[in-house]
């Protein structure tokens, strides 16, 4: 099927940002767009880059109504050598196909998207960022189109995606962050949709979160819905502990997102021959491993922060100091292990990484 490549016009081009060091996260979206329709009785048609701009959609869209909503996140990074380096973007078309399966949406044809990916990021590639730390964020996203009220799958979708520079994720950057321990709301049960990337799992976690950062903290940790007792993952991010010399992370079980980083951790654990280990963790065997010293590090992994180490731990009202309020010796070797693979400044023995010419 081929791309359509339709370039916006000079004076619609936006001004591109001067101070990489400012770029924040989220807020900047280059200039042009991929697109691509899908019609039941027709399946995936018209795929094309096309200028950046506003969606048109019925009001009675049945994603506005009935949530049929799914997105993914992922990152380019510029290198040294002039190329660009897509990091696990298979993967992550995967994990989305997986997610509309769940909510009952099309899949899509993960080599045409990939296709319109990069020719998108070859036409807007002088927005890539780079600076230290900073990176091409990129945001696929699928909705429902059709004008129908009435709970059902829709018939129609629109896939697209579009990109910008970015920094930091969190304001802390590498600096720990202080979490705080939810015991009454919950994200997500299993048999639900919590192993979706859906916007919905998103929005129900935003009044805990808020309520949190109105005490001073960057994010929340959850519990398992049924006993409020298990460790799941944080607001952004899946969630380890290294406690004695065994790092520990919540299982696959339905409930948590399976994160690229996540798997990207425990793959690069595995070879360097630490312990590592997927099983249920109760809240409480942290907090003890925390108070009498055996919890040595915690930090969370995700995307858009790659890792982010945990400098305290609140739960039921106390505090409880990881590593000295510092990152630990283990997280910051796996950011910079990761990050040099992302960044191609050393071997993918993984294959995790494609490079596009400029």
């Amino acid at each position: 099927m081929e791309i359509k490549v339709i370039k916006a016009n000079q004076e619609r081009l936006k001004p591109k940002p001067v101070d990489e060091s400012s770029l924040g996260f989220g807020d900047i979206t280059t200039d042009h767009m991929f697109s691509i329709d899908y019609r039941s009785e027709n399946g995936w048609e018209n795929p094309r880059v096309e200028p950046y701009g506003d969606l048109h959609i019925d009001p009675a869209a049945m994603s506005i109504h009935y949530g049929q909503e799914i997105f993914e996140g992922l990152k380019a990074y510029g290198g040294k050598d002039n190329g660009i380096y897509l990091f696990r973007a298979r993967d992550n078309f995967e994990r989305l196909n997986r997610s509309a399966k769940r909510l009952c949406m099309p899949e899509v044809d993960i080599d045409l998207v990939m296709e319109g990916m990069k020719k998108l990021i070859l036409l807007d590639r002088e927005w890539i960022p780079q600076s230290e730390g900073t990176s091409l964020y990129i945001r696929p996203t699928m909705l429902a189109t059709e004008p129908h009220l009435g709970v059902r799958p829709a018939k129609s979708y629109l896939f697209f995606i579009i990109i910008g520079p970015v920094g930091a994720y969190y304001k802390e950057g590498l600096n720990p962050v202080k979490i705080y321990v939810e015991d009454f709301f919950v994200r997500a049960a299993i048999g639900g949709t919590g192993e979706a990337k859906t916007a919905g799992n998103y929005a129900a976690s935003l009044l805990a979160a808020e309520e949190a950062k109105k005490k001073g903290f960057t994010q929340v940790l959850w519990l398992d819905a049924a006993e409020r007792k298990y460790v799941e993952e944080v607001g952004t991010m899946n969630i380890f502990f290294l406690i004695d010399d065994e790092l520990l992370t919540a299982p696959l079980n339905g409930s948590i997102l399976p994160g690229v980083t996540r798997d990207s951790v425990i793959r690069i654990v595995k070879d360097w021959g630490l312990k590592i280990t997927e099983r249920s963790l109760v809240i409480d065997e942290v907090i003890d491993a925390a108070n009498n010293g055996r919890l040595k590090e915690a930090f969370g992994t995700g995307t858009a922060a790659v890792i982010s180490p945990v400098g305290q731990i609140t739960y039921k009202g106390e505090d409880h100091i990881v590593a000295g309020g510092k990152m630990g010796a283990l997280s910051r070797r796996l950011y910079d292990e990761i990050v040099a693979i992302q960044y191609g400044k050393k071997p993918d023995p993984y294959g995790w990484v494609t490079r596009i010419d400029r």
